[in-house]
């Protein structure tokens, strides 16, 4: 189509299978299209040569990244038509909105100072466990000026290209982190008002909630330690508080309790005392998210595993940590199982 020819798409995905589908479906509008594949076993490949669309099968070693794979897709965009303007970038667990990427385009060409907008990403099915519902949550950035983008997301290509793309060596984080890079050089990020995606996390079980949490742990290290100026948002001072509510926090109620267990009982009160925060602070945040307009249900929850999440996250923040101390690449963290193309 005529109204895209200044447009290139880049789907990145992993045995997403059905998900796959459904997302290069939504996008068959598109011209130049590219699907970045890291090591499907479910025939994401074969699915996506017979959409028609550009495929690239990540090599390894390295390892594999979303970060490398949205790189490799841009690259081949540009290699394959090096007069593009505007690069949208999707997830393969996505599908994209009808009449989005026309809203999104009209945006960018009315403010030349946008690297970036971004619009309303939704869980497909939030109703099916509170781990969806808090995800949706999670997607529902406030309309306006923004400080950070996720994966789907509509950039110039110009702005790309002045901050070199994504840092392919973070296994997670790397959208936020571009972001900063592109505030840094002067650009401004926006969300609009319009529907962008349909996301299917498919999260259903604890460990999986586990697994995604403990990865953003790793995130906020590698953010920490890229961006140690960085106060919108203040990567620092999330590692602290993950540093102090996963690890110091319980260390010290641990103590407690075996003291009070080996030595004194009267050391109990010390341990009640080490424990009163954190239902104290799950109650604030439910409170919080309450006002906000989320269910009593989802919002109670949402104050428990956002407190209790504090544990994966120390969990990804030291496998970062010891990465780094023995000059090691983090290996992908996933949560998702295979499905069925």
């Amino acid at each position: 189509m005529s109204e895209f020819a200044n447009l290139g798409l880049v789907v990145i995905g992993r045995n997403e299978g059905e998900r796959l589908a459904r997302c290069l479906a939504s996008v068959r509008g598109i011209p130049h299209r590219v699907y970045v594949d890291s090591g499907s076993t479910d025939g994401s490949v074969a699915l996506a040569r017979a959409e028609g669309v550009t495929v690239i099968e990540l090599p390894m070693p390295p390892h594999y990244t979303a970060a490398r794979a949205r790189n490799a897709g841009l690259a081949q965009l540009l290699s394959d038509n090096s007069d593009l303007e505007f690069a949208q970038m999707v997830d393969g667990d996505c599908e994209v909105r009808p009449r989005w990427i026309e809203t999104a385009l009209a945006a960018l060409q009315a403010e030349p100072e946008l690297a970036l907008v971004f619009g309303r990403r939704r869980e497909r099915h939030p109703e099916r466990s509170i781990y969806n519902a808090l995800c949706d949550d999670e997607w529902d950035v406030p309309i306006g000026e923004a400080a950070g983008c996720g994966g789907d997301v509509l950039f110039r290509v110009a702005a790309l290209l002045q901050v070199d793309f994504y840092n392919p060596t973070m296994i997670a984080g790397e959208e936020p982190e571009l972001s900063m890079r592109l505030r840094k050089r002067g650009w401004r990020l926006r969300r609009i008002d319009a529907e962008m995606t349909l996301h299917d996390a498919g999260m259903t079980r604890f460990c999986q909630w586990w697994g995604r949490t403990r990865r953003s742990g790793h995130a906020f290290g590698d953010l920490a330690f890229l961006h140690p100026d960085a106060r919108n948002p203040n990567w620092p001072h999330s590692v602290r508080g993950i540093l102090i509510w996963g690890g110091v926090m319980p260390a010290v109620l641990l103590v407690a309790i075996l003291l009070a267990l080996a030595v004194d009982p009267r050391w109990w009160i010390a341990a009640a005392l080490g424990f009163l925060p954190w239902p104290v602070r799950m109650a604030q945040l439910a409170r919080r998210q309450r006002r906000r307009g989320l269910s009593a249900k989802v919002a109670r929850m949402s104050g428990v595993l956002l407190m209790l999440g504090k544990l994966p996250q120390l969990q990804g923040l030291v496998g970062y940590y010891r990465d780094r101390l023995f000059g090691r690449a983090s290996r992908l963290i996933e949560y998702k199982a295979a499905e069925t193309a």
